[in-house]
């Protein structure tokens, strides 16, 4: 939550693989700094300014067709359909220049052409042409953070005129900042803090006097950034009377079925273990009520070095090598509700070297090799403290110093659930080689290639090493009660073989031919072939169930090889540009591709090393068969299977089909229209549901089948559908803008799209308790587990991520060389699913059974009830449409010459400049204190001032 957040809208296209995409603009072989590349699909676009090199980079683009253009001041514009996959070779763009009549026509007042030197240059002498939207020019150059190089262009006359770098400062202070949002209404303390974010730049050719006279051209940017989050965390504690055992209402004795005497719990019948974790909760700092009575501030500082640089060197005129170093080491301390303090330090390297060629006028060719690899490393606050579970008398977790600490708990009626991270020790990497090779005849671009990559993943981590229990009220009528009673209502726990080495190797091929029919119509097609074998582990240590038709019967298998392998990864792709009319603005582009989940392996294996026989795992709900306690909770039941996953050995990698249309035409007043169709379905989706389970209060209809595991299949579907209008305003008299609508509706019944889950029930009705770090691997989340496993269909609904209305405003302003900028973002809220919060008959799993719907609107706790006996909650999936969303982000800035080359860059930035309140979800879990408040809050407003030498 921090004072940056920025809201992401998972597109069903979150499916699909994302790849970076690089590039280089060159006029001549010479590179061109400061020249606009946007990257448009659908209703998503992202830009960019090249660096003094030329190069650009677009992080983690989706793969699928995109529209590249590029846009230079005296240079021709160029549109260009691409197709963008992991070995995509970067682009080579070759700018032209227009002809001197253009290039006045374009420029208002008319351009003086001078061959002074640069001090001398009239500072007006452009602002109007639309590639400066962006960029900027010497007056509106502070009005974005990608303020444009004054390398081009220039006339040089030392040596040092080829070298430039900058300095640039972002500061920020809490006195500048609103104070977090208060759930409870409460004053708490406003937190104290300073934030710096310092960047240095530096670029230029590498010589090194009678040694290397003609070196390659280096670019390097270091930045330091010292960033904290605060945040108001709200909860429900217990009181001094719930402390003491003394209720308001009847508490049965679980022995003897009858209410204690008046409501109190006598002394000695509360357990020990329950008063040894009860003093890691804080008492109540304000008046209570039935929802929340505890609320603190909390910071959480991130410490960041990161260190990115690229080299470029021509080795002649046909041959050229180019490379990068990247270095990240980010640390964090994450507070939670309860005084407890997580540490996460990771260090993440990234590098390549690639080599292109000309062959002739029409071949090219690029081969590369890159490497990176991330190490993360998690420290709960208990590692090394304290053995919380040894210390209470808790068994049967693991209680190495490590995993030292409390159980997790979770209290149904809305108590704040104790919970603390999980220790991790994370190192992946991945190797790639690509080629690629480029054939250019008679209007056809054709590209061909392939890469190999081969990804370890090497994790030291567990699931659940200290357990987790959960109190629903079910045995004593009220669930703290049945916390001091030490009679928990389910248990789980999932720790062993901690070390775990996965590998995967992942092979494609690809042909692609852009081919230029003719000046009005470009066709782009091609063919894509990928392959990601199912991920194995190093010493065989995965373990899957194989199970008997209907399964009635389960045994464990042991291995790899468990997963048939899908090679059928065949992509086919289309695009075409049309202009229907010569002359005319109007251009018609559509396209067809279909793209694979490339990552669906690692969450499934990640959960097959962490099965019995290999490990201890369990979700037992408490019975007369098994009974439960809090010193003896982690106890493995006759009644269930111990493995508490398994996948279809048939699974099959889900893909989406996706298909777009968009009309664009220029219109008067320096507009521009575009108006599209997004199109996508989703095959093969991921499924989960627990089999032979049965709705609470009906009769186990097979009490010798195996059952509190949870199954995962592909036959999971998805749909897709946006409508999207674009008005945009090209820079004219100072003054740009877009406005950008999108209507939009997903459905699905998939549990998880691309690895990404609705967040799970419990989690969620305690996500204002605690802000400490998940572990890397993490249970299924039960949000994601269908309710009842003989009627998948019914899980059809909104997709989680389904934002129906969606608004976007951007402006921009030049007037005297100050530059005032603004974006606008408002929008619908996200699908939330209703939870009735109790355990699953069979299992130990909660947080899957919705509650039966009654008729109203939400939050009105009367339109939701326990389900009827025997039959499952008819509440849908993702009913209920959570907060909608608006914020709204302004900057002022200004840049100054102040000799020479040397400028000097003012912003002030601020978000939610109206401190307007967005929330970010609602508690869904009808039996909870705390149904239908929200969760959280956006940030509220913060200021920032940003400076920025350039040289």
């Amino acid at each position: 939550m921090g004072s940056r957040l920025i809201l992401i809208l998972c597109l069903l296209a979150s499916t699909l693989y994302a790849a970076d995409y690089r590039g280089q603009v060159t006029f001549h072989n010479l590179p061109v700094p400061g020249a606009t590349v946007t990257a448009t699909r659908g209703d998503q676009q992202f830009s960019t300014i090249t660096d003094p090199q030329g190069s650009y980079v677009f992080l983690n683009l989706a793969d699928g067709p995109w529209t590249i253009s590029i846009e230079m001041t005296g240079f021709s514009a160029i549109h260009q359909d691409i197709t963008v996959a992991p070995n995509t070779p970067p682009g080579h763009w070759e700018l032209r220049v227009l002809p001197l009549d253009q290039i006045q026509a374009k420029v208002s007042p008319p351009m003086q052409l001078s061959i002074q030197p640069p001090e001398n240059k009239p500072e007006n002498s452009a602002t109007t042409d639309e590639g400066f939207l962006i960029n900027g020019s010497v007056n509106n150059g502070a009005a974005s953070p990608f303020a444009q190089s004054a390398a081009f262009g220039n006339r040089r006359f030392t040596k040092s005129g080829l070298y430039n770098g900058g300095l640039g400062l972002i500061l920020d202070n809490s006195a500048l900042d609103a104070a977090p949002f208060s759930l409870t209404g409460q004053r708490t303390p406003k937190p104290t803090y300073n934030d710096l974010n310092g960047i240095l730049t530096f670029g230029g050719p590498l010589r090194i006097p009678h040694l290397l006279e003609n070196g390659p051209n280096v670019f390097a940017t270091y930045e330091r950034t010292q960033n904290s989050n605060a945040a108001t965390t709200s909860g429900l504690v217990p009181t001094l009377a719930q402390r003491s055992g003394i209720f308001a209402s009847p508490v049965l004795d679980p022995l003897t079925g009858a209410p204690f005497p008046g409501n109190v719990i006598p002394q000695d019948r509360i357990s020990p273990q329950a008063r040894a974790l009860l003093n890691l909760y804080p008492l109540p700092n304000f008046q209570s009520n039935a929802r929340y009575n505890y609320q603190i501030p909390i910071i959480t500082p991130t410490h960041k070095d990161a260190l990115q640089s690229r080299v470029n060197k021509f080795l002649n005129n046909r041959s050229q090598l180019y490379g990068g170093f990247a270095f990240q080491s980010t640390r964090q301390d994450t507070p939670n509700l309860f005084g407890f303090l997580d540490t996460t330090d990771s260090l993440g390297l990234n590098t390549n070297v690639n080599w292109w060629h000309r062959l002739s006028q029409e071949w090219f060719v690029n081969v590369g090799f890159q490497f990176s690899r991330l190490a993360t490393h998690l420290t709960p606050y208990f590692e090394n403290r304290e053995n919380v579970s040894g210390i209470a008398g808790i068994s049967g977790n693991n209680q190495s110093p490590m995993n030292w600490g409390p159980p997790a708990l979770t209290f149904s009626s809305g108590i704040s659930g104790l919970n603390d991270g999980l220790p991790e020790f994370n190192r992946n990497q991945t190797s790639r080689v690509s080629y690629s090779a480029e054939w250019n005849h008679r209007g056809h671009n054709i590209t061909l290639g392939g890469d190999f990559r081969r990804q370890e993943f090497n994790y030291l981590a567990q699931q659940d090493p200290r357990g987790s229990f959960t109190f629903t009220g079910a045995a004593t009528g009220n669930d703290f009660a049945g916390f001091l009673l030490g009679i928990p209502d389910t248990s789980s726990i999932a720790f062993g073989n901690a070390d775990k080495y996965f590998r995967e190797s992942v092979y494609d091929a690809y042909f692609t031919d852009d081919w230029r029919v003719g000046p009005q119509l470009t066709i782009n097609a091609g063919m894509r072939w990928e392959y990601g074998a199912p991920i194995t582990e190093l010493y065989g240590r995965l373990v899957n169930l194989n199970l008997t038709s209907g399964f009635t019967a389960a045994n464990p298998v042991i291995g790899n090889g468990l997963l048939r392998p899908d090679k059928s990864g065949f992509e086919p792709r289309i695009g075409i540009a049309w202009r229907p009319v010569s002359g005319s603005s109007l251009v018609v582009r559509a396209g067809y591709g279909i793209y694979r989940d490339t990552s669906v392996y690692q969450n499934i294996v990640l959960e097959l090393s962490q099965q019995p026989p290999l490990s201890k795992t369990l979700n037992v709900a408490n019975s007369p068969a098994d009974p439960l306690t809090l010193a003896n909770g982690f106890q493995a039941s006759p009644l269930s299977t111990p493995n508490t996953f398994a996948v279809d050995p048939n699974f099959r990698v889900g893909y989406a089909q996706e298909w777009n249309a968009s009309i664009q035409r220029d219109l008067p007043g320096s507009l521009q229209m575009t108006a599209s169709y997004l199109g996508i379905k989703g095959t093969r989706g991921v499924q989960e549901f627990l089999p032979n389970t049965y709705a609470p209060g009906a009769a186990n209809p097979c009490p010798a089948c195996p059952a509190g595991f949870v199954y995962l299949t592909s036959n999971g579907n998805s749909s897709r559908e946006a409508a999207q209008l674009q008005l945009r305003r090209r820079l004219h008299n100072g003054l740009t803008a877009m406005l950008q609508y999108t209507f939009s509706k997903s459905i699905d019944d998939d549990a998880m799209l691309g690895g990404q889950s609705a967040q799970s029930p419990s989690q969620n009705s305690n996500e204002t308790q605690t802000t400490a770090a998940a572990p890397t691997e993490s249970k299924t989340p039960p949000a994601t587990i269908a309710q009842n496993w003989q009627n998948l269909s019914a899980e059809r609904s909104l997709s989680f991520f389904d934002q129906r209305h969606l608004l976007t405003l951007m402006t921009q302003y030049t007037i005297k060389g100050w530059t005032f900028g603004s974006s606008l973002t408002a929008g619908t809220g996200l699908p939330e699913t209703p939870i009735y919060l109790t355990p699953v008959p069979g299992t130990g799993f909660t947080g899957t059974i919705r509650p039966e719907y009654r008729g109203g609107a939400f939050p009105n706790p009367a339109a939701y009830t326990t389900p009827l006996p025997g039959q499952w909650g008819n509440a849908g999936r993702n009913s209920i449409t959570g907060p909608a969303q608006f914020v709204l982000n302004t900057s002022l800035g200004r840049t100054f010459r102040l000799k020479d080359r040397w400028h000097l860059d003012l912003r002030a930035d601020a978000t939610n400049v109206l401190n307007h309140v967005s929330f970010t979800s609602w508690n869904t879990t009808v039996n909870n204190a705390q149904f239908g408040l929200p969760i959280a809050a956006q940030p509220m407003r913060t200021m920032q001032l940003v400076m920025r030498l350039r040289f």
